[in-house]
């Protein structure tokens, strides 16, 4: 069964309740900052294991001091769906950074 791509209203409304997060195009998106490399790799470590429990993996990127998230949902023609909005606030309850 296909998910179903939300409206743009509907990501403006979610994204309000997510502090960080921005829509890049079909992507929902939050670069977070650490004091060290380790311990960006360390949330980035943690941000796949709560993506694993959740059957929905984001694209990470690992930089010096900083990690990228970006979910889409490959399911819905790469749109943004309430499987994104939902992951990126389990990834909010993780409680990053912690420097």
């Amino acid at each position: 069964m296909a998910t179903s791509a939300l409206s743009d209203t509907d990501i403006t409304q979610a994204l309000s309740d997510l502090p960080g997060w921005s829509r890049d195009g079909d992507v929902l998106t939050k670069t977070y900052s650490f004091s060290s490399y380790l311990a960006g790799v360390a949330f980035a470590s943690a941000v796949g294991v709560v993506s694993e429990g959740l059957d929905h993996h984001p694209d990470l990127h690992i930089s010096w001091r900083k990690v990228t998230v970006g979910f889409s949902t490959h399911d819905a023609g790469s749109k943004i769906t309430q499987k994104d909005i939902e992951a990126a606030a389990a990834i909010e309850g993780l409680g990053y950074p912690k420097g």
